[in-house]
């Protein structure tokens, strides 16, 4: 029988809150902008949608398969094993994949179903709707798992999933047994520093936007699309290489690594490539509602 910490009202109203927040915030923000701007709404569905296709979709799956098979209720392979075995490798494609799948998604959709919309303002709808969806979709689900936790936790049938864990899946025990001191440990710190890393993560998405839009835009600069693949690596695999303890970094810093490269790939792409795009407003839409 586990005896777990309760967790406040104060923390799950908190969480209630930051998960409010985190499906109101992008919906408002994806409104002011097309309001703003006169931007279809469609473009922000469009980078939502290839956000999910390729990122939740295809890659996830995949990259589970590849280095998680146990998540995917599969057996360790040789793949696996030797990937696990190796800690930077492992990183390394925990880095990978994301950048390659969603930076990938970003070139297929500014090729086929954004390809007339060639005004500058695009590459941010889009942008704002891949890194918004992601906003929306993955912490509001992960708040809400989190709410439903510490209500188990608090009515004493959270012990239960740790029992049928303990049967099926004894690897991931570990795992469970942590969460209510988690939980429990709760407060606005860490909503705020969610709030922080999205800000940044937001602006990350929107500049690489920025980048495969001009890739497609101008085939002399096709060499941004795989600059913003290296780069999306880059900032996830060091986080990557801190999960395998590669090296030591701590909450401060991983927020840090995550604010620097998302300022400077957003600010880079919008001076160096959005500002610097005179061809504002000189081309006329004609792909219709989609």
């Amino acid at each position: 029988m586990y005896d777990f910490p309760k967790i406040g009202t104060d923390v799950i109203v908190m969480m209630v809150a930051a998960m409010v927040l985190f499906v109101v915030a992008p919906i408002v923000l994806w409104i002011v902008w097309c309001v703003k701007k006169k931007e279809k709404f469609t473009t922000i569905l469009v980078g939502a949608a290839v956000f999910f296709l390729f990122a939740i979709i295809l890659e996830k799956p995949i990259q589970n398969v590849l280095i998680f098979p146990t998540a995917m209720g599969l057996k360790e392979h040789a793949a696996s094993q030797f990937i696990n075995a190796r800690p930077v490798l492992w990183a390394f494609l925990v880095g990978f994949f994301p950048g390659l799948f969603e930076e990938t998604g970003r070139f297929v959709a500014f090729k086929t179903v954004l390809k007339k919309r060639k005004n500058r303002e695009t590459s941010i709808s889009y942008g704002l709707g891949h890194g918004g969806f992601e906003v929306l979709f993955i912490l509001s689900i992960n708040y809400l798992n989190y709410i439903i936790y510490a209500v188990m936790i608090n009515n004493g049938t959270f012990g239960t999933i740790i029992e049928q864990l303990e049967a099926v899946a004894p690897d991931q025990v570990g795992a469970y047994l942590e969460l209510p001191a988690q939980l429990a440990a709760f407060s606005g710190l860490t909503i705020f520093l969610t709030i922080w890393e999205r800000i940044f993560a937001v602006l990350f998405h929107t500049g690489a936007s920025i980048m495969v839009f001009y890739a497609c835009k101008d085939k002399k600069k096709f060499w941004l699309y795989p600059l913003a693949i290296l780069l999306h690596t880059a900032m996830d695999g060091i986080l990557g290489l801190s999960m395998a303890n590669v090296i030591s970094l701590s909450d401060v810093q991983l927020e840090a690594v995550v604010t620097v490269t998302g300022a400077l790939v957003f600010f880079g792409s919008f001076f160096l490539l959005y500002k610097k795009d005179k061809e504002k407003g000189s081309v006329t839409d004609t792909s219709g509602a989609i």
